[in-house]
């Protein structure tokens, strides 16, 4: 049998948990999560995504935040809370998944091998995932990401990439889907593990694509 992972992701985690603190609605809502006790430069630790549909980068410094935008919300950061908040995601995925197959990538990101579970709950990858995202949003009101995939990249770079083109937020890619339509995707940087650095060696050997890194000599 085939195996199937699934990377479960909180859209903007830290800038959604302070508007559901504050009664808010995280699409409609322009919050940022940044200390403004400190200088400008300061890092901004997550945007809405209200904010991220309008362009604005989930890193970025305080300085370089858009000026015209009305009611902007400051949020300090709480990381006791986010913590908290993320031991009680994790235990969400305990309802499902057995600990030894759940790997935590982040505060808000956990890869799930969902292999043996889909047989055990007779569901799909899909009903699955979906099943996990309801039930974070139904205890914690926070929306979740998904991406299912025949291998962790995959499953990764399905809730990069695929999972913010479809109306169910869940993204599913394997080898041949893979080769299809994220061939010619750019930037590279997109790709998991492929930071500016690394984008910036492949750019000068004329890479600038995943089918030019396939058929570079």
């Amino acid at each position: 049998m085939e195996n199937i992972y699934a990377v479960i992701d909180v859209k903007a985690f830290y800038a959604s948990f302070e508007c559901i603190e504050r009664n808010l609605d995280p699409f409609t809502t322009p919050l940022v999560v940044t200390d403004v006790a400190r200088k400008e430069a300061t890092i901004v630790l997550s945007v809405s995504p209200y904010l991220k549909a309008m362009g604005v980068p989930s890193r970025c410094r305080r300085a370089d935040l858009p000026k015209n935008i009305p009611n902007m919300i400051y949020a300090t950061p709480q990381m006791g809370k986010y913590v908290k908040c993320s031991a009680k995601i994790v235990s969400i995925l305990l309802d499902f998944i057995a600990q030894d197959d759940i790997h935590v990538y982040s505060i808000d990101e956990a890869f799930l091998d969902v292999t043996d579970y889909l047989s055990l709950y007779n569901m799909t990858a899909f009903e699955l995932a979906k099943k996990i995202m309801d039930d974070i949003y139904k205890e914690l009101k926070l929306t979740a990401t998904a991406g299912i995939g025949t291998n962790l990249f995959l499953s990764k770079v399905a809730l990069d990439i695929t999972a913010k083109h479809v109306a169910t937020n869940i993204g599913y890619l394997d080898e041949e889907k893979f080769v299809k339509e994220l061939s010619l995707h750019t930037p590279l940087t997109d790709f998991w593990q492929i930071g500016r650095g690394i984008a910036r060696r492949l750019n000068k050997l004329g890479i600038y694509t995943l089918k030019d890194l396939r058929e570079k000599d």
